[in-house]
């Protein structure tokens, strides 16, 4: 159960992160969409991430 909670937590917390650095930059810049859309894929990027070495150290596999 922890695995799955981990591995959820990484799926859906490094998008909203990257969603709402992105906006917060959006904001402070004036530029409406441009961040909050690499914030969003930089989020999901770093979610994969996390979830691929996460499963790597758990299987073991190199």
């Amino acid at each position: 159960m922890a695995i799955y909670s981990m591995i959820l937590s990484q799926i859906v917390g490094g998008p909203l992160v990257g969603l709402f650095l992105g906006r917060l930059v959006d904001n402070y810049f004036f530029t409406t969409p441009l961040f909050l859309v690499i914030g969003l894929f930089l989020g999901i990027g770093a979610g994969l991430y996390g979830i691929i070495h996460y499963v790597t150290e758990i299987t073991g596999d190199e």
